[in-house]
């Protein structure tokens, strides 16, 4: 049965929470559990090779993001011989990117002691190569799916997609436990990665082969259309560049300066961060397609369209995040000391000093997907490579004195200035975004917030959170009076009605 282009979105963007809770879930059980049974050095050394083989994802050179674009391009003329060139072309370029990665990432492994410094122990030092090895394998198989996960999200195919995620986030640890227990370590985890990764590519292969008609034609390839696409991919690799320094160039620099201990404790307020940033992107993301092919028509009054959308998602964005950042405020620290063990109480400061500055970001996701589908990109590629690159040395001046503490405090500056003033200048003076009406919007939410943060502080004083059921009445107190707030004073009256409407109906 074929389901509608609003019902993909609708149940997409439903799926995707459903995937993001199940996973947080899943890994909220598992993490302590493997940590517990590899030890917190091993665990840091895990985190440190990860972020280290993780720039290997650069060779992707943007072009997977541009994908939606040129076929949204091609789409609206019905050019199905088009389609299949770009596949074609798509396909060749991405086993060619996918060949230098693998040689690189070996190359990598070969230097890999070199690399991480002399922080390490010999046994260290030769699980870190055992493990950038099986990671550098995972990588390469990612390389020739790029294009096929790209047609399946242009194709706005977000329920089989997010019921892939759910999927793999189940499997991962389910699989990883017993080699866990039997003593594979980490080695074991990168293992099951790659054995899944197999698998969900071979179904997203047959999918979108058979429900989707997926053809390539390596015949008679536009190359122009290729140089087309290199330019503005270039553009697109700057940010993932730029994202790849900002959240992993920290833990390099503190496993080179500190070791793997610290950067096992980083890792736990990288992991909560990582679950923070995908609360917002859960619902932008399947508006992508939605946008590009808007802008593809040239809609009449465009801008306010997508002012608008900006706005809406924006707002149902910033309800989400702004309850999870409440309650991370006040049971941030304990949920830490539950989760993982006393050890990690120093992983607290640092998350809060992450996540308050992204949250800026996270709203506004939307405008990145307009940049994107209007070709006006290059201007938050070059600013954030210089923020990146201000992150980085900033880092390094503030690790020895501040340590993991530094290296936040590093990245948080870069995204306020970045995201906090610059970009948001560039979308009202050049995207044609109303971001002052955005921001008129957002500051609806005030009061809910500072109502919100008051009742926690107070209610801190009377409830122990370091107990499993004060955790709980906390949470529980706090999520009352935000989303009483949120009716009364954060809705207008139209969307107050509708919530009536949809409670009445039960």
């Amino acid at each position: 049965m074929k389901i509608n282009s609003n019902k993909q979105l609708r149940l997409g963007a439903v799926l995707s929470y459903a995937s993001m809770i199940i996973g947080y879930i899943v890994q909220i059980i598992y993490t302590p559990i493997m940590i517990r049974i590899i030890g917190q050095s091993q665990y840091g050394l895990y985190n440190l090779t990860n972020s280290i083989v993780s720039y290997l994802s650069l060779f992707s050179l943007g072009f997977g993001t541009a994908y939606v674009r040129f076929y949204m391009r091609h789409k609206k003329d019905n050019d199905t011989d088009a389609i299949s060139k770009m596949n074609g072309m798509f396909i060749v370029v991405f086993l060619i990117l996918g060949l230098l990665a693998t040689i690189t990432g070996f190359i990598l492994v070969v230097h890999s002691n070199s690399i991480l410094g002399n922080k390490f122990t010999i046994s260290e030092l030769r699980l870190a190569k055992k493990l950038m090895f099986l990671m550098v394998i995972n990588i390469a198989i990612s390389f020739p799916l790029i294009p096929i996960v790209s047609y399946i999200q242009a194709n706005e195919r977000f329920i089989f997609q997010n019921s892939l995620n759910i999927v793999r986030q189940v499997l991962n640890p389910f699989l990883s436990l017993p080699l866990l227990l039997l003593g594979f370590g980490s080695l074991g985890m990168i293992f099951v990665t790659t054995i899944i990764s197999l698998l969900i590519g071979a179904w997203q292969i047959m999918y979108s082969i058979k429900k989707l008609s997926f053809k390539f034609s390596l015949h008679g390839l536009d190359f122009s259309e290729l140089r087309e696409v290199a330019l503005f991919s270039f553009f697109l690799f700057l940010n993932a560049l730029t994202d790849q320094i900002n959240w992993n160039i920290d833990k390099f620099i503190i496993g080179r300066y500190y070791g793997a201990v610290p950067v096992a404790i980083y890792g736990i307020a990288a992991q909560l961060n990582t679950y923070y940033l995908n609360l917002s992107t859960a619902i932008s993301s399947v508006y992508v397609p939605r946008i590009n092919m808007l802008v593809a028509k040239g809609a009449q009054n465009m801008d306010t369209v997508l002012t608008k959308m900006f706005i809406n998602i924006g707002r149902a964005q910033f309800v989400i995040v702004a309850l999870v950042l409440i309650e991370l405020a006040f049971l941030g620290r304990p949920f830490i000391g539950f989760w993982v063990g006393k050890n990690y109480y120093d992983a607290f400061p640092i998350l809060m000093i992450l996540i308050i500055p992204v949250t800026i970001p996270l709203i506004q996701n939307t405008g990145v997907a307009i940049q994107q589908a209007k070709n006006m990109h290059i201007f938050r590629s070059l600013l954030y490579v210089v923020i990146a690159v201000a992150n980085a040395l900033l880092s390094l001046v503030l690790v020895k004195p501040y340590g993991a503490l530094g290296t936040a405090f590093a990245t948080a500056i870069s995204l306020i200035i970045g995201n906090g003033f610059l970009m948001n200048w560039y979308y009202q003076k050049h995207i044609g975004i109303d971001v002052i009406q955005f921001w008129k919007k957002i500051c609806r939410f005030v009061p809910l917030v500072i109502v919100s943060l008051l009742v926690g502080f107070l209610s801190t004083h009377f409830v122990n959170v370091y107990s499993v059921s004060g955790f709980i009445i906390e949470g529980i107190i706090i999520a009352i009076v935000y989303a009483a707030m949120l009716f009364f004073t954060g809705l207008d009256k139209n969307e107050r009605e509708k919530v009536l409407n949809k409670l009445s109906k039960g």
